[in-house]
């Protein structure tokens, strides 16, 4: 079966081919190439890097839903960038793309670190008792939440656009190891 096909294949490929100098037919050559060890090789190397790239190093995400709108939009398209946090910790004020569940990742801000004191006042943030200056909330909010310590080797994170009641939006403590990485752009 597989000779027939890569006979047929050769057929296809064969019609089309050039072997002058001038270049003509590497269009073809390109779109149709011979079914040799070389190709399967460079197959097997192209697909096993694009599965150990896209599955464990640049995971793509989408963006499906406004809690951080106006920094990224409500829908959209990233890659969760698995090398930011290899070397260094995260700190406050970086955007993490979180593992939730399975295949399930949510794109939040970090405004505590362990050990930090979080508490909302009318809308306003307050980390250890001082309020924060957050140039990324464009939206108001009148949120008020009573002052939490952030346990050891947890973050506190929420969304930017904190427009809608407090009932509404996922935020809170997470473990330091549910943060799968950070947004590529």
């Amino acid at each position: 079966m597989f000779r027939r096909a890569a006979g047929i294949w050769a057929k296809i490929a064969g019609a089309h081919r050039s072997d002058d100098e001038t270049g003509a037919g590497m269009v073809t050559e390109f779109f149709l190439p011979r079914l040799n060890r070389g190709f399967f090789l460079r197959m097997l190397a192209v697909t096993l890097l694009a599965g150990v790239l896209f599955g464990f190093v640049l995971i793509p995400c989408v963006i499906n839903g406004e809690s951080m709108v106006p920094t990224y939009p409500a829908k959209g398209f990233t890659f969760c960038w698995r090398g930011k946090y290899l070397f260094s910790k995260p700190k406050r004020g970086d955007v993490v793309i979180l593992r939730y569940a399975d295949r399930v990742y949510f794109l939040k801000r970090i405004v505590g670190l362990p050990g930090d004191t979080i508490e909302f006042r009318n809308g306003t943030l307050y980390v250890n008792g001082e309020a924060q200056e957050e140039p990324y909330v464009r939206y108001i909010s009148d949120w008020n939440l009573p002052p939490r310590k952030v346990e050891p080797f947890h973050y506190y994170v929420v969304g930017d656009n904190r427009s809608q009641p407090i009932e509404q939006h996922r935020f809170g403590q997470v473990l330091a190891n549910k943060i799968a990485g950070s947004p590529l752009f």
